[in-house]
């Protein structure tokens, strides 16, 4: 065991009742975008989803446990990666897939369907990939999670959000049109907020540990964006179709990981690091790749 490994990130228990609230509203959020027809669509034209779907739930997990056994983290650390490799997309792919000029439509199929998997596949894939971590053992006591309460919490967590969100935009479209911006902006206002909360109250831990996942989640991040991408093209897809791919591979949702570490890991060290320091990553390695291709978009277009 390592000394990140004995680490515990402080948040007590109304402050992650708040944490919770802040997640679901950002869910809601999300689902003011979502109708029922995207899911239409995979049936309408499956090759681009499924392709994506496959490189999200299935070539990211894997890569993630091959950077685990190349690079041996620390095993708090190793299952930090594990669990974000489970989670849905996040949020903001959809923004940066069409900063990007990629396929925008893809982007928002893909997230709503891996954000209602996630129900299923986070505790499932955690479950079944967890005790492949080296030293993993030694932590059996902080890490041992029942599957069904991890899915009761993702369920109240994103499921009942999503379905008030998307019931309220097929049956209020005008209503929902006008809540989408100020509901967006409050929620990122809210959650920004207690993440600096949340920060301050641990700016000890955060300085003294940041270098030792800073290096881990950048490669693990741009093995993300770079196999998403080769992946679509070696499946044939188009380059607009590709870079969506990327992104939703790249891009995952760290804040439904923390979530899950406060909530049934007490704040486990190297699992919270790897999942705030993500969360600030990829938004800087998405939005930087999407400004890229949205340059050559236009250098093309010339």
């Amino acid at each position: 065991m390592q000394a990140i490994d004995s680490v515990q990130i402080n948040f007590n228990p109304g402050q992650l009742f708040i944490l919770n609230i802040c997640l679901a509203f950002l869910m809601f959020g999300v689902a003011l975008d979502l109708r029922f027809d995207n899911f239409r669509a995979l049936a309408r034209s499956p090759r681009a989803p499924l392709v994506g779907l496959s490189s999200q739930l299935i070539l990211l997990p894997a890569l993630t446990l091959a950077l685990i056994f190349f690079f041996r983290p620390a095993p708090s650390i190793a299952l930090g990666m594990v669990l974000v490799a489970a989670c849905p997309g996040g949020n903001v792919s959809n923004f940066a897939v069409h900063l990007a000029n990629a396929n925008a439509a893809l982007s928002v199929l893909m997230t709503s369907i891996s954000t209602l998997a996630a129900i299923v596949v986070t505790p499932l894939y955690f479950t079944y990939l967890a005790p492949f971590v080296p030293g993993a053992e030694n932590l059996r006591q902080q890490v041992r999670v029942d599957p069904l309460d991890m899915v009761n919490t993702i369920v109240q967590l994103i499921l009942i959000p999503l379905f008030i969100g998307m019931f309220l935009n097929y049956r209020y479209p005008v209503v929902t049109a006008r809540l989408k911006k100020p509901v967006r902006l409050l929620s990122m206002a809210i959650f920004l907020s207690f993440v600096v909360v949340a920060v301050y109250g641990n700016f000890d831990n955060i300085v003294n540990y940041l270098h030792v996942v800073f290096l881990i989640v950048l490669v693990h991040n741009a093995t993300a964006l770079f196999a998403g991408y080769w992946w679509a093209k070696s499946h044939g897809l188009g380059r607009q179709d590709a870079r969506a791919i990327s992104i939703e591979t790249g891009i995952q949702n760290s804040g439904l990981g923390l979530i899950l570490i406060f909530n049934f890991f007490n704040g486990l060290g190297g699992m919270a690091m790897i999942a705030a320091w993500w969360g600030v990553w990829h938004l800087i390695s998405a939005f930087g790749l999407a400004m890229l291709w949205r340059e050559r978009s236009v250098l093309s277009v010339e």
